[in-house]
């Protein structure tokens, strides 16, 4: 009797450390991928002597608080628009929806999108974009704010993984890329020390 106990004691632990162990791999191999994204002349955004130059990124370190379980609400009715982007020009773009999560006890929103122009393309079909701000931009981020990217959930919810964020292409090379800009309600009036770092050497 003592055995089965201990063992219904220890079952919720063992699932949260294995649990764990998933999301730091998942972590770990976005990472890896992103920095041999930048390291492959084909994919890299990098030119020149910035390329050349260039080794890993740096990250923030990891932090499962950033890995957040978000409530999803499509958007009803939404009506396309042109989201205005790093060159001056305009994209098309559909609200998909909002996300409400927690951080700190305290909860936020942000806005959630799809771009007409990419779900035209074969597996992208249910692509998501989400941009946002914070006040790391300008600092240790990229001062025009940070991406993530989701496919389409078959649920209510949307996991956030902060952890995963990255910069936007036109923050290493502003003459090659055009890059959407964030729209100011996803500004988070918080520190998100999660993803990776920026340091503009890339403009000099």
């Amino acid at each position: 009797m003592k055995k089965i106990i201990l063992l219904a004691l220890l079952l919720p632990i063992i699932a949260f450390s294995q649990s764990k162990n998933i999301m730091l791999s998942e972590i770990k191999k976005f990472q890896t991928d992103l920095n041999a994204e930048y390291l492959n002349p084909k994919e890299t955004p990098l030119r020149g002597d910035n390329f050349d130059n260039f080794k890993v990124h740096h990250f923030f370190p990891i932090n499962l608080k950033y890995y957040i379980k978000a409530k999803l609400v499509r958007t009803e009715n939404a009506v396309p628009f042109e989201l205005p982007t790093s060159s001056g020009r305009t994209q098309p773009y559909l609200e998909f929806g909002t996300v409400t999560f927690m951080i700190a006890g305290k909860s936020y929103e942000l806005k959630i999108y799809q771009s007409l122009d990419l779900i035209k393309r074969e597996g992208f079909e249910d692509y998501l974009f989400l941009p946002f701000l914070d006040e790391t931009n300008g600092k240790e981020t990229y001062g025009g704010g940070k991406y993530m990217d989701f496919r389409i959930p078959k649920t209510k919810e949307l996991l956030l993984d902060f952890n995963k964020s990255y910069q936007p292409f036109c923050a290493y090379n502003a003459y090659d890329y055009n890059c959407p800009i964030v729209p100011k309600e996803n500004f988070l009036p918080l520190r998100i020390e999660a993803g990776v770092k920026y340091e503009d050497i890339y403009h000099h």
